[in-house]
């Protein structure tokens, strides 16, 4: 029997491997999510910080995907943004109380659906929402409870959690939150990802984005972990490349 040719037998490990580099990348994903449904992701950073993913249809991008953040201590839980509905709200809080956590707050980058339109669904079931005043000036419809100026100190057990303003950028009154325990950063839709586009700009201050974004590395200079408002999370390279991307306006 003639034997294959090298050619050949490359081909055929080139295929093999490719297949096993798709099943491993499936476990992985698999391996990373912690739920999923039509409506809702939700992936861990670590055991105490997890980011949900819900959906946007927007004439501009189409159906979007948007990220919000979970911090959880042993009994209670704080959320960053909404869902993009009270449906999928509700869903995300039944996930929350299925993890043994109350839901005692609700955090709101900024006045756009994206961070707010489902929050409703929180304020009917007593949980009080946390924005800043430009914020609650901002919004529409359904307006946060609670507003603050500069900076604002939350706390789930002994973990605290700073939610501040920086300045300008994605919208007027877009904030941040960070958890030092943690060294996380919520930037929401003010922070892009690695090769994202600037997105949508209609609220947008592009002059002054960068310095914004410039002050909180600043602040934050050991902050391991970023997570935009959409897109895949990373370490502070996502806030030089916001600053970059913006930085010729």
């Amino acid at each position: 029997m003639e034997g294959k040719s090298p050619l050949a037998l490359t081909c055929e490990m080139r295929a093999i491997l490719s297949l096993l580099l798709m099943l491993l990348n499936a476990f992985l994903h698999a391996q990373s999510l912690v739920y999923e449904s039509v409506s809702l992701r939700i992936t861990p950073i670590n055991e105490r910080v997890f980011v949900h993913e819900t959906y946007l249809q927007t004439e501009s991008f189409g159906l979007v995907a948007c990220n919000g953040m979970i911090y959880m201590d042993d009994k209670e839980a704080i959320v960053f943004d909404t869902p993009t509905s009270d449906s999928v709200s509700v869903e995300l809080m039944q996930w929350i109380e299925s993890q043994g956590r109350k839901v005692v707050g609700v955090v709101v980058n900024h006045f756009h659906n994206d961070c707010l339109g489902g929050l409703e669904a929180f304020h009917s079931r007593g949980i009080p929402s946390y924005a800043s005043e430009k914020t609650i000036e901002l919004a529409l419809d359904v307006k946060p409870q609670t507003g603050f100026s500069k900076k604002q100190i939350l706390t789930i057990g002994k973990l605290k959690i700073e939610n501040s303003y920086f300045g300008e950028a994605h919208t007027r009154d877009n904030i941040v939150s960070y958890l030092p325990d943690e060294q996380v950063l919520f930037g929401g839709c003010m922070v892009k990802a690695i090769g994202a586009s600037k997105g949508f700009l209609g609220d947008a201050n592009t002059a002054e984005w960068s310095n914004t974004v410039r002050r909180i590395l600043k602040e934050y200079p050991d902050v391991k972990v970023v997570i935009p408002g959409h897109g895949a999370s990373g370490d502070k390279a996502l806030l030089k490349y916001t600053i970059a991307l913006f930085e010729q306006e």
